[in-house]
């Protein structure tokens, strides 16, 4: 038995080798040394069937040591994932191969998550064992009853977030998580001795998890840890002493095999010493058939299931509409009528409160969504009273305290998001969003359903000062791809930003929202989403404007300040409110071309860095500093951000 688990090990270091070879790129060192832990993971425990990757009831497995994505490659071929064939192997971080230089997520090839940039795996993970809670809560452990498994390496558990990821796992007793720590106390630089020397054990047991340790390479020792992490009340890190590039000659336990090809002088070594008589991308026959009977298990395990599933079809169907997310068939509906009811009323709000309205009003509705906040819940209003809080004791719930782990929460939310049939949505100050922005980039890369909620948007919370008056962030925001950045007026438009977010497919959304309260500004009820094209005409006193402002969020009623002003000094205008400038610059040039008209002035109005407006307009009304501490509207006029300073332009440009 041991030495059949060698060889099926084996298998997983020599293509993991051979194509880092091939590529003359990679990381060849961890696929060595933790192949022993994966062959055991997925011979004896991960529930798995590469027939149907997406499965709803499969094990998660997370390679959060993306620079060792040869492993997973080599995993994925050999237990028979359709997107893996020997040719992609051979392929390995080539342009437009599946088996790129790190893990990227694509959805039904056994990809479960973009990972690389180191801890992000664990922070997805936590996200997905959060996902499995709920829906076991939701639909019963008879019918969901599987666990996430993780291989993380030394500076995965070096990076901050990983501190706020596990402590947030333990804090919710997330039994179904299982970390395996790639513990071969080597990083780039050489010894992680270096730069470590935390006492492991006690770190993790602090956050309320449980600590085993074992020889990585001993097949009995690892399976009898996952056994006992199965079988515990709380989330469980696997310490797995292992060789780094464990077989190689001159180069395992050194620093040499980390991330670079071995060479192929060395590989000739290691095939000798492991006894690999096979050449590059060859599996002996046997080996092979025993991998793929691995991975036909599953079949079986996913009949199984469907056959109980079936037998209870109150539970079969309500488990398929949350996972199509059907209930947001009823939404344009919903918020039709929420427009129209706040049409006649015309609230002055800030739209922090309108988004906690809307919030209110789509959660009954809503099954799939599921909130947060990082410690500001109050501040950020993404608490209403259809939450229901999450916690350790019943995940019969939709709202999370996350607490003050902004970086944890956004790699959690993506964590959600992948584990499908939940839209999670998080808040935070938008200069926190800092603290989010790694995780805001892969969401967009991954084309994640996640709605980031961020208040105090603007020099307007005042009195807090320029440490948390945001300046560059929503230019920073904005130029990340395919990231919807909304930045809405009063609450029609918020209502129109969330239902576009809940309705996106692939590309998340940042709402951005103010501390200060805010006029009502659209001057008529349509049904049609005006915020879908980016931009709008909110009003314009003729058919002949001298000039366009255009504005967004809070900025917006400054504009329609200005424009009573001008009109008093006979000057026609247009304001424009732009609440999305991603999904504006998706128009055509005619739509486009009648918005900001080419053949007058155009001025443009944001309390935020003039970066991106560029594009619009030379006469960028903005702040190109940090911010100033006192009541908000003298910092409005501190940095001239006013109605009389856009007249005072105004009439300079139409002169």
């Amino acid at each position: 038995m041991t030495t059949n688990l060698n060889q099926l090990a084996n298998a997983v270091r020599f293509l993991s080798i051979d194509a880092v070879q091939k590529a003359n790129s990679g990381h060849p060192g961890m696929p060595m040394g933790m192949a022993d832990v994966a062959t055991v993971l997925f011979k004896y425990h991960l529930k798995f069937n590469p027939l149907n990757p997406s499965w709803a009831n499969r094990d998660r497995f997370i390679l959060s040591a993306g620079h060792g994505s040869m492993l997973l490659y080599s995993l994925l071929y050999l237990t028979g994932y359709k997107n893996f064939s020997i040719n992609d192997l051979k392929n390995f971080r080539q342009l437009n191969s599946i088996c790129a230089g790190h893990p990227e997520y694509k959805k039904n090839t056994g990809i479960e998550t973009t990972t690389g940039p180191l801890g992000q795996g664990l922070g997805n993970s936590v996200g997905l064992a959060i996902g499995e809670e709920i829906f076991r809560k939701k639909f019963g452990s008879k019918f969901i009853n599987h666990k996430t498994y993780v291989i993380a390496s030394d500076g995965d558990l070096m990076e901050g977030i990983s501190h706020e990821a596990m402590s947030l796992a333990g804090h919710l007793k997330l039994k179904n998580l299982i970390v395996f720590f790639d513990n071969n106390k080597i990083s780039i630089d050489g010894a992680t001795s270096l730069s470590v020397s935390d006492n492991y054990k006690k770190r993790f047991e602090a956050y309320g998890w449980n600590f085993l340790e074992v020889n990585g390479h001993n097949h009995k020792q690892i399976s009898t840890a996952i056994k006992k992490a199965s079988k515990s009340n709380k989330p469980t890190i696997i310490s797995c002493k292992t060789i780094i590039g464990f077989g190689s000659p001159n180069k395992s336990g050194k620093a040499s095999s980390h991330g670079s090809p071995l060479g192929d002088d060395e590989i000739a070594l290691v095939r000798k010493k492991l006894k690999w008589n096979a050449s590059p991308f060859e599996i002996p026959k046997d080996i092979l058939d025993e991998w793929r009977n691995i991975g036909k298990k599953g079949t079986n395990l996913e009949n199984n299931w469907n056959k109980l599933l079936s037998k209870n079809s109150k539970v079969k169907n309500s488990l398929e509409a949350m996972l199509s997310n059907k209930n947001l068939n009823n939404l344009d509906k919903l918020i039709s009528a929420e427009k129209n009811k706040y049409f006649n009323e015309k609230p002055a709000k800030a739209t922090r409160e309108c988004s906690s309205m809307t919030i209110e009003s789509i959660t009954p509705s809503l099954s799939e969504l599921v909130g947060g906040s990082a410690d500001l819940s109050g501040s950020n209003n993404t608490k209403t009273k259809n939450s229901k809080v999450i916690s350790a004791k019943d995940f019969n719930g939709n709202y999370i305290h996350y607490g003050i782990r902004e970086h944890g929460m956004a790699a959690a939310m993506n964590g959600l998001a992948l584990y499908g049939g939940i839209i999670p949505y998080g808040g935070t100050f938008l200069i926190f969003s800092d603290y989010c922005k790694p995780s805001i980039r892969l969401s967009a890369l991954m084309g994640l359903k996640v709605i980031y909620i961020f208040s105090h948007d603007s020099i307007g919370l005042g009195e807090d000062g320029p440490t948390h008056q945001p300046i560059e962030q929503l230019a920073g925001l904005r130029a990340i791809p395919n990231l919807n950045v909304f930045r809405p007026a009063d609450i029609n438009e918020t209502l129109e930003c969330w239902q576009i977010a809940l309705k996106s497919k692939k590309t998340p959304s940042a709402i951005v929202l103010s501390r200060q309260k805010l006029p009502y500004v659209n001057p008529s009820f349509t049904k049609e989403n005006k915020c879908e094209l980016g931009a709008y005409v909110v009003n314009a006193t003729s058919q002949n404007n001298k000039i366009t402002l255009v504005a967004s969020g809070s900025e917006v009623e400054i504009a329609l300040e200005a424009q009573k002003k001008l009109k008093e000094s006979n000057i026609d205008s247009k304001v424009v409110s732009m609440p999305c400038q991603e999904l504006f610059d998706q128009q055509n040039n005619q739509f486009k071309n009648e918005i900001i008209q080419k053949d007058i002035p155009v001025i443009t109005i944001e309390a935020g860095s003039v970066m991106g407006w560029e594009k619009y307009s030379k006469n960028n009304m903005g702040i190109n500093s940090f911010g100033e501490s006192g009541p908000y509207k003298e910092v409005y006029e501190h940095f001239d951000l006013t109605s009389d300073k856009i007249v005072a332009l105004t009439k300079k440009l139409v002169r």
